[in-house]
């Protein structure tokens, strides 16, 4: 009997709690503290709440007032509003919210692909004294969250918040918003609100509605396809295991890595290899159009004076996927291109006089190559740079997989090295597009 009394207030309790925050005015995550309001216009403010409960808003002396729908939908629209701020609004209903912090500005929204996406937080040794400097109440972002539903349309996101410019929060904004928000800001003198959607390699048909798409049948049906989880999973592991195969292959028969001394070996006599001018891409050379392993070589002489000091490998972007030695040590890798590579050095790898740079290059699809043009490799101590832009030696021979031409075509390539012909060259970016 007491069982069955504590069971059944437990219940009661449950359903109280459910009744209660079902009831209860709720707001989108983009309406909330720190949020920024577009000046000079109508602004739309809108949430949920119980169905046909009463909703009113107070704002910069004014109250406005509306109804839930049926389905517990309600919207306000707010009159023309003029730039300033901080200001606080109410929301009343069954219960109350107060946002606050709120300014009134310019709002833009900072969509497209990965340079978009990237942080100023990459570029943190370029712009050490903005970053520094950011702090700036009136400049703020809203990031919008990487989430994708082929069957849903959500009526809100699954989180996100606004935040201020200062030299924390400011690493994790996109930096061509910021930059372009900071332009805004010191132009107009007017709070700027950054609404950040973005996401690398996304194709324009990704960011199209349903209704929209329709116009557009070959991607429609694809939208449709693509309701079935079950299809994107066999999609996601296809692709995960095509490109871990040829990664592993690539590593297994990789002559720079069977031989003895291996390529990355300081000792090596490199004398016969190749040699290709850096930045540069090898299709441009002798090499051609080759998916494979390419390895390069460097010696530079490092004087004594600056032995022992911190150091950095600075190589620009790379394309597509490098590992780096220096005296035979592993000193990092990058899996793609876009990354600027820069390497710490650890102390105690260079030494006085003669060292050896090896990268090992992996392009698996598209137009291979080392360096993305106008950037020039350089180590950089504390008290010297060295520059490395001189000709760097290469070699292909014994590359792991080579093929030419279209992706879905049986080829050979003109190389002299063995080759392994294959049918389809992997994407890399197959899985996230």
């Amino acid at each position: 009997m007491v069982t069955k009394t504590i069971l059944k207030n437990l219940l009661f309790l449950i359903l109280l709690i459910s009744v209660s925050s079902h009831g209860q005015v709720r707001l989108p995550k983009l309406i909330s503290d720190g949020m920024v309001l577009q000046r000079d216009t109508n602004v739309k403010i809108w949430g949920w709440a119980s169905s046909n409960e009463n909703v009113s808003i107070s704002f910069l002396g004014s109250t406005y007032q509306t109804k839930a729908d049926d389905k517990g939908n309600w919207e306000i629209e707010l009159s023309e509003l003029k730039a300033g701020g901080p200001y606080a609004m109410k929301i009343d209903a069954s219960n109350s919210i107060t946002i606050n912090d709120i300014m009134v500005g310019d709002v833009w929204l900072c969509s497209g692909q990965s340079n978009m996406e990237h942080t100023v937080g990459s570029f943190d040794w370029v712009y050490k004294k903005e970053i520094a400097n950011s702090t700036n109440k009136y400049i703020r972002e809203f990031h919008v969250p990487q989430k994708y539903d082929f069957n849903v349309a959500h009526k809100d996101l699954q989180s996100g918040s606004w935040k201020s410019a200062n030299p924390e929060n400011v690493y994790n904004f996109s930096a061509v918003a910021y930059f372009f928000g900071k332009a805004i800001y010191d132009k107009y003198k007017v709070p700027v609100g950054l609404i950040n959607s973005s996401l690398g390699g996304s194709p324009v048909e990704s960011w199209i509605s349903e209704d929209a798409l329709k116009k557009f049948p070959a991607y429609y049906n694809e939208a449709r396809l693509f309701r079935d989880s079950s299809l994107i999973k066999v999609i996601e592991t296809s692709d995960s295991k095509r490109i871990n195969a040829w990664y592993n292959l690539s590593s297994k028969i990789d002559e720079g890595y069977k031989n003895q001394p291996t390529w990355r070996d300081p000792d090596l006599d490199d004398s016969n290899w190749l040699t290709m001018k850096i930045p540069g891409y090898w299709a441009d050379t002798k090499v051609g159009f080759l998916n494979g392993v390419v390895w390069f070589r460097k010696k530079v002489n490092i004087p004594a004076s600056v032995v022992g000091e911190k150091a950095k490998l600075l190589l620009g972007r790379i394309v597509d996927a490098d590992s780096v030695f220096i005296n035979g040590k592993f000193i990092g890798n990058t899996t793609y291109l876009y990354p600027r590579r820069r390497y710490d050095i650890p102390t105690g790898i260079l030494k006085e006089g003669e060292n050896t740079i090896v990268i090992r290059v992996v392009n698996s699809a598209g137009r291979g190559g080392a360096w993305r043009p106008r950037f020039t490799p350089r180590c950089v101590m504390v008290s010297a740079a060295l520059t490395l832009r001189a000709a760097w030696p290469a070699t292909t021979r014994d590359a792991p997989l080579c093929a030419c031409g279209a992706p879905t075509r049986r080829t050979r390539c003109r190389s002299k090295a063995p080759i392994l012909s294959i049918s389809r060259l992997p994407s890399i970016s197959a899985s996230s597009a």
